[in-house]
């Protein structure tokens, strides 16, 4: 949300602040998967206990884990990864209702503008594991795809976990946008979709290693 009081000088210093403390925060961290979801699943729905499990998974393989640092998946997210020996991140935003900072998060950033937190979103990511969720969860699915497709960024797993709720996207997007040629047949191949923790574990420890020998080469 905009300040309409500040000036527009102003406003680009308050946003050159969070770009660069939000890079001097996150410089070292290296490669991470973000995990993303909705804000409102609690600890006994089952895509809140995928989260939570397929964090653990990353972590204890030294993979860092940033969430936005909020409740429900992104909570599952944090907790999971905790305490494992690499970073449990959230990167916060101010909104008017349904973020709250979960209690989870070894490093914890707050933001004012949506794009500069999803600047940080991309910047280490080598995975996105996109739960179930809503509008904000669908925001970070696309942008990851279209940037993704338009070569922007260096291409990496895009993973929908939830066969089930995830279906009816799929089908509207293989018998509607492919279908009238509003995309290519090779951008089916953008994302990737399972029913479990493991399973995407798999997709992006694979995605991970084939990361490592790059850079050591």
């Amino acid at each position: 949300m905009f300040d309409k009081k500040m000036p527009e000088a102003w406003r680009v210093l308050r946003i050159q602040s969070e770009l660069v403390d939000g890079i001097e925060h996150l410089t070292k961290i290296g490669a991470a998967v973000n995990i993303f979801g909705s804000a409102r699943l609690t600890a006994d729905n089952p895509y809140y206990q995928q989260a939570e499990r397929l964090a653990r998974l990353l972590a204890q393989a030294g993979i860092p884990v940033i969430t936005g640092g909020g409740p429900g998946i992104m909570e599952a997210g944090n907790k999971g990864a905790q305490g494992h020996g690499r970073l449990s991140i959230g990167l916060n935003i101010t909104l008017p209702a349904e973020q709250c900072p979960n209690a989870y998060q070894e490093l914890s950033l707050s933001f004012r503008y949506f794009f500069v937190r999803k600047f940080m979103f991309i910047k280490h990511a080598i995975a996105f594991a996109i739960f179930p969720g809503g509008m904000g969860t669908l925001d970070e699915l696309f942008e990851a795809v279209t940037l993704i497709q338009t070569e922007k960024i260096d291409p990496f797993p895009v993973v929908m976990v939830g066969r089930s709720y995830w279906q009816g996207l799929l089908s509207w997007i293989e018998e509607t946008v492919l279908a009238q040629g509003c995309i290519d047949a090779v951008d089916m191949k953008l994302f990737q979709v399972v029913d479990s923790a493991e399973e995407a574990m798999q997709i992006i420890y694979r995605h991970y290693r084939a990361y490592q020998s790059e850079e050591e080469a």
